[in-house]
Order: structure tokens, then sequence, then C-alpha cells
């Protein structure tokens, strides 16, 4: 008799551990599906970028510093090898496709260009997107971080490799309300 109740809180302990795993693996892969998302987007805004710069190339060919900061931050983004590299490669970009768009200002003729308006557009589109798979993938990773820190998940999380994942969180330039004068 003892034997089988020892049989018996072996197995429940096994199921339970087996189902815990099952249930980080789900968390986990999330994560990596909702980073993928956010990765798509990225690879399609770096797709755009050189159709943008060849376009302003055109009208502001003196303007090679900033075209240059375009296309180095987009060559981080594109080496970047891991996620928490790419996010920073990813706000320098950002921040250098500022410059570029503040450049077109002096340039009536450049906004009114037919294809630097399209692509002005798809950037824009894109950016909405990425911003909303930041959202997303951030959910992700909270549900995935507090997955692995409860009891009893805790136990076994660090058994199995399971660690903690990093949020995508605002580069400090986007903290910093801009100065806006009428």
């Amino acid at each position: 008799m003892v034997f089988l109740v020892i049989a018996i809180v072996l197995a429940a302990l096994v199921v339970a551990a087996v189902v815990m795993y099952n249930n980080l693996v789900k968390q986990r892969n999330r994560v990596d599906n909702a980073w993928s998302q956010i990765d798509v987007q990225m690879q399609r805004r770096l797709d755009l970028i050189p159709n943008l710069v060849e376009t302003v190339k055109g009208y502001a060919a003196h303007e090679s510093a900033t075209l240059e900061g375009v296309t180095a931050a987009r060559t981080a983004v594109a080496n970047a090898s891991n996620a928490h590299d790419k996010m920073a490669a990813d706000d320098a970009l950002m921040g250098s496709l500022r410059g570029l768009f503040a450049v077109s200002e002096a340039y009536p003729d450049l906004k009114a260009n037919a294809n630097f308006q399209q692509l002005q557009a798809e950037l824009s589109s894109t950016e909405d997107k990425i911003s909303y798979m930041r959202q997303s993938y951030n959910d992700t990773v909270m549900k995935y971080n507090t997955a692995i820190q409860t009891f009893p998940a805790a136990l076994f999380a660090g058994l199995f490799g399971f660690k903690e994942r990093e949020s995508f969180d605002a580069s400090f330039d986007a903290r910093v309300a801009p100065d806006v004068k009428f």
C-alpha cells in the first residue's frame, strides 16, 4: 500500500513537471515568434531604406553625412547578432531616419516627389507595425518571464535552461518630448 501511494505521488510529480515544462516551452516559443514578427517588419524597413536614400541623393547630394549615417545605421541593424544588439541598432537607425526626414524639409521638390512620398508613407506604415509588434513582444515576454519566475515552475525553469528575456524598451531619445515651437 505504501509503495502504491509513493508511486502515485511520484507519477503526479512527473506529470506536473511535464506539464510545467511544456507550458514553459510554449511561452518561450511565443516570445521567439513575437520577436520574429518584429524582425520581419524591421527587414521590410531595411529593404525600403536604400530606395529612400537613392531618392534623396538625387535632390540633396551634398547631404552626404546624413545619407552615410542612415546607410551605416541600416548596416548595423542588418549585422546585429542578437535581439539586444538589434534593438540598440534600431534605435540608432530611427534617429538617423529622423535626420533624413529633417533634411527633406529643406528641399520642397523632394518633398513633392511622388516616389519619396510613397516611400515615406510605406516607412510610416512599417513603423506603426513595428510599434504594435514591440507591444505584443513585450506582453509575450512579460508572460514568459512571469511563468519562469512563479512557483512551482521557478524550481524547474533553471534546471531546464529557461532564462529571462529582455523587453523592448524605448530609447532615451524616444522618452524625451520634442520641443515644439510655433
